[in-house]
């Protein structure tokens, strides 16, 4: 477990912190929240599937940052990386991506993408500023196989 700041520990997110987890997700303006992928039920399973790649941030029992991260064995994902916003600005962010990917790396992963929505300009920013490519040679196509799946925007 990582701490710093004197009280925020940064560690693998299980299966219990769902609630947790939600409950920040609820909170983060302009975020994606798709009703099975990220149902108690979906996220379990990516847990599941991705024991030691997901992360949390906790202080004090609450979880304020988190980062949902697996992989296919070629390349890892992020996924809903997100800090509460009262916590943003300390480092929190860039330290669970850097404890993600050395998880990824400790599973022989050797590289990891992510999707930003162009409107989030906070998260876009941040990724930029810690050295992360911004991809101008590709498209990124996507294809919706059970339309039950809606996207509910916080």
């Amino acid at each position: 477990m990582e701490k710093y700041e004197n009280e925020i520990n940064i560690r693998p997110m299980a299966e219990e912190d769902y609630e947790k987890v939600y409950g920040l997700w609820k909170t983060i303006k302009g975020f994606g929240i798709r009703s099975m992928d990220d149902s108690k039920e979906g996220v379990t399973r990516f847990i599941r599937r991705n024991p030691s790649t997901s992360m949390v941030a906790e202080t004090k029992g609450q979880i304020v940052g988190a980062i949902l991260c697996g992989h296919d064995g070629r390349r890892g994902c992020f996924y809903h990386v997100c800090v509460r916003e009262d916590y943003r600005k300390r480092g929190i962010g860039k330290n669970m991506a850097v404890k993600a990917m050395r998880a990824l790396q400790e599973e022989q992963i050797n590289k990891v993408c992510l999707i930003a929505f162009k409107k989030n300009e906070i998260g876009n920013s941040f990724w930029k500023s810690v050295g992360w490519t911004f991809r101008e040679d590709l498209n990124y196509y996507d294809f919706v196989l059970n339309d039950e799946n809606i996207t509910i925007f916080q």
